[in-house]
């Protein structure tokens, strides 16, 4: 693996019986970018962040973190990871402070160094001042922030974070992401999983797992000019299901979706579908205050890629199982 890469994996899988969790996944993740693997849930992130923290072995395939081999070397691999999962790992009827010296003995952080990190993370988690505190009676952001000073007390060259922020309300996942470039900057290569994609527009690049398999990969302009080349027009409609329903079966609509009270319609010519889809709203009898086409965003294009997912892999009309 060349020094410059943090993980690389080739072919990875994980199998449970029957069922396949992680289907043949492969990328890198150089060092120092801010890596985020995005899918909804059950789609096998967290299967996969557990391979590659050597907490769960593969069934195939191949995979390095920091130069370490996750089917030979994952106590070796776990010395130079930070890792934190949505339930924070904190441990509630313990102090701030105790958490911390606990994770600092964990770590076998020297001595002459404790102190100092200690107070680095206390400082960068926001809770100098707040040692003696329970954890359980901290906020969710602010327990966020104390589990993250808990998974780089070490210094740790490779950061992963799984689900960090799931359950926090958005101004403390703000600030979170605040604290996570600040990593990064330093040096940090931050793998992270997440399903909100607001969140994926703060990663340097994107992996898009799907049922398992890797869908899509590049950066988030990259994701948005290569795997949309569509149009996408925003409607603002009264009875927006009503509304959804009857644009998904008009001929210039390839793909529609609400997004909150609006809907986003997918059609190869904004020009031609404008018209048309006005008309059969008003035919309809449903008002529709604006139609307009507009820039793309990453849910677009995560949509448009699961719906273009399965119907590659739906079973065609002649190989499917006779009604009984």
């Amino acid at each position: 693996m060349p020094p410059e890469t943090a993980v690389k994996v080739e072919e990875l899988e994980r199998r449970f019986g029957s069922f396949v969790a992680v289907d043949r996944v492969s990328f890198d993740v150089p060092r120092g970018e801010i890596f985020g693997f995005l899918g909804p849930n059950g789609a096998g992130k967290s299967t996969t962040i557990r391979m590659l923290t050597g907490l769960l072995t593969p069934t195939g395939g191949r995979g390095w973190v920091g130069g370490r081999d996750i089917w030979t070397e994952g106590e070796q691999i776990k010395e130079i990871i930070g890792y934190m999962s949505q339930k924070f790992s904190l441990y509630e009827d313990l102090t701030v402070e105790q958490n911390l010296d606990f994770y600092g003995g964990i770590y076998r952080i020297p001595a002459a160094k404790k102190a100092g990190r200690k107070a680095w993370a206390l400082e960068m988690a926001g809770l100098t001042g707040r040692e003696a505190a329970l954890t359980r009676e901290l906020a969710g952001g602010w327990r966020q922030r104390l589990a993250l000073g808990a998974a780089v007390l070490h210094e740790p060259s490779i950061l992963f974070l799984d689900e960090p922020t799931s359950g926090v309300d958005p101004i403390s996942r703000r600030k979170f992401w605040e604290l996570i470039r600040t990593l990064a900057r330093q040096g940090v290569t931050v793998f992270v999983t997440t399903h909100y994609m607001d969140e994926a527009e703060y990663c340097d690049r994107l992996a898009l797992i799907y049922r398992g398999r890797l869908i899509a990969l590049g950066a988030p302009d990259q994701l948005k000019r290569e795997h949309m080349p569509e149009d996408v027009l925003e409607v603002d409609a009264e009875r927006p299901v009503e509304a959804l329903e009857l644009l998904g079966k008009l001929p210039e609509v390839r793909e529609a979706a609400l997004f909150g009270a609006l809907l986003h319609v997918v059609t190869a010519d904004a020009a031609t579908a404008i018209p048309a889809l006005r008309a059969a709203l008003d035919k309809a009898g449903i008002a529709a205050a604006r139609i307009e086409k507009i820039l793309p965003s990453l849910e677009d294009v995560f949509v448009s890629l699961i719906e273009a997912e399965d119907r590659r892999t739906a079973p065609s009309p002649e190989r499917r199982a006779p009604s009984a």
